[in-house]
């Protein structure tokens, strides 16, 4: 049967990311839909669906600021109920709405006039307008939008430091203000630790492993991810730090970054000697700190959580794994070990979370070397082309190539279904590498998403006579809404191999590869 494939393109109409992935599910759950996807009309996205057979001449027309609507349906008839469908949606009638809709920053604030604090998620080019808006009625701000101006930054953070408030971000993906999550955040008890990050991930990994280790986190501020760059100057960072300082409820403080600029760091980390509390700082691939007295160092997130739980508990920190047996790990490298062909000796991981990626690469180069990324540690294993992996990789799936006008990984998997299918058409390729990130504003059933692309690329595998290993970590709780223990179950059903933290995940995939170097593979 022949399908059809429509397009429509609503000119300068921005859309919510989270409501495009809405939307698309619930279209694709429409009688006759096969497939459809509502995105934004970036040419990257215009070539995902170039590449899945659902664009016509009319998508082909979108530009980055129009919404794309594709679908492919089995007649005419299901192109009708598609077309009623997305314009119900879209016109506002979506039943069950409980929220108030505000056109000015203006009428909200009137509207709420006790609010101390303002989210932001609006395309860049208009972000930095509202966020001075926000900082002249005196909020803190929550800064979620991307593509902002370096010197916009910097002007708003400046304001907003002389003003007495807190800019977080631009792009602060997470944070827990008051117990209430922000962004992409995990149900975390309340307790005596302080997080200041300038990495989304990196802050919901350490706050959920504080968390399964009966402590809680009193705030956990997002700064952005420019904050330690000696253009910011890590304003935002030492605004943090000096209010968590100052904070009753605060007892130890975490400190979280990729690598800072130098001159940056070693104001930071004055500061950070400075405070009346005792502070681990994890600043990733940092080795060495310098002259910081009072200061712990962390090497892995696992470890920043291990050492804050500890000084919050009056013992002292020992290295130990975390929820997992030494001995347990070496049977589970045993046990994957026979049924690889010859030809099988790559990791490939795909990661919805920039600092899962980058603390993974950091582990693995401990056991296999140098690891080609879109976001490496060395320049010189940049992939030329992200689509395209080779040797070991590692990709950050919520890098701009993969969010420009479509759903962030965490919120929509489309993306990385489709690269789990052909990475494993790769004979070279051993193991599958995997975050799961759940917590608020994630999918709400991110491994069951997962699940039928993982299984059917382990059959494929299987058929030709190799085997693939798939290792995954969940970032979570279980009083996460998609529940932590439930989404194990579903990635252990469908043959993953799930440890209890990202770090111990990149350990195994490591150990796993680099015994089948030393074997040469192992044919069951």
């Amino acid at each position: 049967m022949r399908m059809v494939v429509r397009n429509w393109v609503r000119r300068n109409e921005y859309r919510d990311s989270v409501m495009l992935m809405k939307a698309s599910e619930d279209l694709r759950a429409v009688s006759g839909v096969m497939h459809a996807a509502l995105m934004m009309g970036t040419q990257a996205n215009k070539s995902v669906l170039e590449g899945l057979g659902l664009l016509d001449e009319q998508g082909r027309t979108a530009r980055a600021n129009d919404l794309l609507v594709a679908v492919q349906a089995l007649d005419e008839d299901a192109l009708g109920r598609a077309v009623d469908h997305v314009e119900a949606f879209l016109g506002g009638d979506r039943q069950g709405t409980t929220s108030t809709s505000f056109h000015l920053l203006d009428s909200a604030v009137q509207a709420v006039p006790d609010a101390n604090l303002v989210l932001i998620s609006v395309p860049g080019q208009f972000a930095a307008r509202e966020a001075r808006k926000a900082l002249q009625h005196g909020l803190h701000v929550f800064l979620f939008s991307d593509d902002v101006p370096l010197q916009e930054e910097v002007s708003l953070k400046t304001t907003a430091s002389q003003k007495g408030l807190l800019l977080m971000g631009p792009e602060c993906g997470t944070a827990i203000i008051n117990g209430v999550g922000l962004g992409f955040a995990n149900a975390v008890r309340r307790g005596p630790i302080g997080i200041v990050a300038a990495s989304g991930t990196g802050l919901q990994e350490v706050s959920v492993l504080i968390h399964r280790q009966g402590q809680g986190v009193s705030q956990a501020i997002g700064v952005g991810g420019r904050d330690l760059s000696d253009a910011v100057g890590g304003i935002s960072t030492l605004q943090a730090l000096e209010a968590l300082d100052a904070d009753v409820d605060t007892r130890v403080i975490v400190l979280l970054s990729k690598p800072p600029s130098k001159a940056t760091m070693d104001r930071v980390l004055k500061r950070a000697a400075s405070c009346s509390k005792p502070v681990v700082v994890c600043f990733l691939g940092q080795d060495v700190l310098g002259p910081s007295d009072g200061v712990r160092l962390a090497k892995t997130l696992e470890e920043a959580a291990g050492m804050a739980v500890s000084l919050a508990n009056g013992q002292t920190y020992e290295p130990r794994l975390f929820g997992i047996s030494r001995e347990d790990v070496d049977e589970l490298v045993a046990e994957e070990l026979c049924g690889f062909a010859p030809q099988q000796k790559y990791i490939r991981g795909l990661f919805s979370g920039g600092t899962l990626c980058y603390e993974s690469m950091l582990v693995l180069k401990d056991s296999v070397g140098d690891v080609y990324s879109n976001a490496p540690l060395d320049d010189g294993f940049a992939l030329q082309d992200v689509e395209t992996s080779r040797a070991h990789t590692l990709v950050d799936m919520g890098e701009k190539h993969f969010t420009q006008g479509r759903p962030h990984p965490m919120i929509d998997p489309t993306l990385r279904k489709l690269r789990i299918l052909r990475e494993a058409r790769d004979p070279e390729v051993a193991v599958l590498l995997l975050d799961i990130v759940l917590g608020y504003g994630s999918h709400p059933d991110p491994a069951g998403a997962l699940a039928s692309s993982i299984s059917e690329a382990k059959d494929q595998v299987s058929d030709w006579g190799g085997h693939l290993s798939v290792v995954a970590s969940i970032c979570g709780t279980a009083e996460d809404a998609q529940n932590l223990a439930l989404q194990e179950d579903v990635l252990r059903q469908a043959g993953v191999l799930v440890m209890p933290s990202n770090a111990q995940a990149s350990r195994l995939a490591g150990a796993i590869a680099r015994c089948i170097s030393v074997s040469e593979g192992c044919v069951g």
